[in-house]
C-alpha cells in the first residue's frame, strides 16, 4: 500500500495547489478614502476572461457576499471594463462604508470557482494617506509630479511608489535620490512628492503610494490613451504559470479518481478471496471426515452335509449402505459404497468341521 500513500500525497499536494492557486485576479489589499469622497480601485484579471462577467461584492466570507454591481453598472458604484489592458475599474462616488470588497470575474461553472480578490476598504474622516489627484496626465517625453500626504502615525512607516502591472515598487530612502533617475521622490515628513520624468507610453497606468499598510490608486496617463494599462497582454510567466496550475489541477483529480477506483477493486479481491477460502475449508472438511473402518472377517456358516446348496445360501443376508454424506466434492470421484454381511443365526447349521477353510474378507476404500 506504500504506493497508493505515495499517490495520494501527491494527489493531496496537487489539489492544494490547485486550490492555492486558481485566482489570479488582483487588486490592491487596504485601500484609505474619505467619508463622501471618491475611490477608483483596479481589478487586473487575465486574458482568457476578457469576455467573462465582472462584479463587485461586498462581504468578509466570500460565499456570503452581496454583489453591489456588474459591468457597466452606473451610480454610486460604477464598473467599466477595458478588456483591451485586462483591467476593469470600480469608482465608488461617494464613499460610504468601510468593510472588505472583491473584485471578481464570473466563470460560469460549477467545477471552477470565480476569479477573485478582496481588498479592505478603510473609510474615514480624516484618513492616514491621501493624494492630492487620483488622475494625472502627461505629454510624452515630460514629467508628472503625485503627492502623497501621511499622518503623524504613519511619518515612522515605510513608505513606497509602486507600478500595479507588475508590482515594481520605488521605496522612500533618508538619502537625495539620485538626478538621473526617471523617477524621483522627497519626504518632508507630512507628505512625499513622486516626479516621473522623461514619460514614455509604456509609463502609463496604475500606481499606488502606500504608508505602512495603507495604499492609495493613482492612475497615469500618457497622450490620450484610455485608463488602464497601456499594454495589451501580461507577463507571459504569469499565464504560463496559470496553465501549469490548471494541468496540475486535472492530472491531480484523475490520479485521486484512479486511487480510489484501483482501492475499490483490491477490496473487492480481498473479499472474495476470503469466501473463497472459507467455502474450501468447508468442502476440505466434510471430505475427510475420520471414518472408521472395521475389517470384516468371513467364515463359512456351519452347515449339514445334507443340507441342500440353496439352503446354505438363504441362510447369509446380504445388504448394501451408501453413505451420502462422503460423497466426492466433484463429480470426477466415484460414489463410496459401504457393503456389510449380515449372519443369520440358524439353529440348525451344524459346526464347521475342523478342516473346513475359514475365508477372510476386507473392505477397500477406492
Amino acid at each position: 500500500m506504500s504506493s497508493y500513500s505515495l499517490v495520494g500525497s501527491g494527489t493531496l499536494f496537487g489539489l492544494f495547489l490547485c486550490i492555492s492557486g486558481v485566482e489570479s485576479m488582483r487588486t490592491l489589499k487596504n485601500v484609505a478614502a474619505k467619508h463622501g469622497g471618491s475611490v477608483t480601485i483596479p481589478c487586473l484579471y487575465e486574458k482568457q476572461y476578457k469576455a467573462n462577467p465582472k462584479f463587485w461584492c461586498k462581504g468578509y466570507f466570500w460565499s456570503s457576499c452581496s454583489i453591489v454591481a456588474y459591468t457597466s453598472t452606473n451610480g454610486i458604484t460604477s464598473l467599466s471594463d477595458h478588456p483591451a489592458q485586462n483591467i476593469f475599474t470600480v469608482e465608488l462616488n461617494p464613499v460610504s462604508d468601510s468593510g472588505t470588497y472583491w473584485c471578481a470575474a464570473e466563470i460560469g461553472s460549477k467545477w471552477m470557482p470565480d476569479d477573485r480578490d478582496h481588498l479592505y476598504l478603510t473609510v474615514s474622516q480624516d484618513p492616514d494617506l491621501s493624494v492630492m489627484n487620483s488622475r494625472v496626465k502627461g505629454k510624452k517625453g515630460g514629467s508628472v509630479t503625485v503627492q502623497c500626504f501621511y499622518s503623524a502615525a504613519y511619518r515612522d512607516k515605510q513608505k513606497q511608489w509602486c507600478r500595479f502591472k507588475d508590482e515594481w515598487c520605488n521605496t522612500v530612502r533618508k538619502t537625495s535620490p539620485s538626478q538621473n533617475s526617471a523617477v524621483q521622490i522627497t519626504d518632508n515628513g507630512r507628505s512625499f512628492s513622486v516626479q516621473m520624468s522623461r514619460l514614455e507610453e509604456s509609463d502609463a497606468g496604475w500606481y499606488w503610494c502606500s504608508a505602512g499598510d495603507l495604499q492609495v490608486p493613482v492612475h497615469i496617463s500618457v497622450g490620450d490613451e484610455a485608463p488602464g494599462l497601456p499594454d495589451n497582454q501580461r507577463e507571459d510567466k504569469v499565464s504560463h504559470l496559470n496553465d501549469t496550475i490548471l494541468a496540475l489541477c486535472i492530472i491531480s483529480g484523475l490520479l485521486l479518481v484512479l486511487m480510489v477506483v484501483g482501492l475499490v477493486i483490491w477490496k473487492l479481491k480481498q473479499k472474495q478471496t476470503g469466501q473463497l477460502v472459507t467455502n474450501k475449508g468447508y468442502n476440505h472438511s466434510l471430505i475427510n471426515t475420520d471414518v472408521d473402518y472395521g475389517a470384516l472377517v468371513f467364515r463359512q456358516p456351519q452347515s449339514n452335509p445334507n443340507q441342500s446348496r440353496k439352503a446354505r445360501e438363504d441362510a447369509v443376508t446380504y445388504s448394501t449402505v451408501v453413505d451420502g454424506q462422503c460423497k466426492a466434492s466433484s463429480a470426477s470421484e466415484p460414489e463410496v459404497t459401504y457393503s456389510t454381511l449380515k449372519f443369520s443365526h440358524n439353529p440348525t447349521v451344524s459346526p464347521v468341521p475342523p478342516n473346513d477353510k475359514v475365508t477372510y474378507s476386507s473392505v477397500k476404500r477406492h
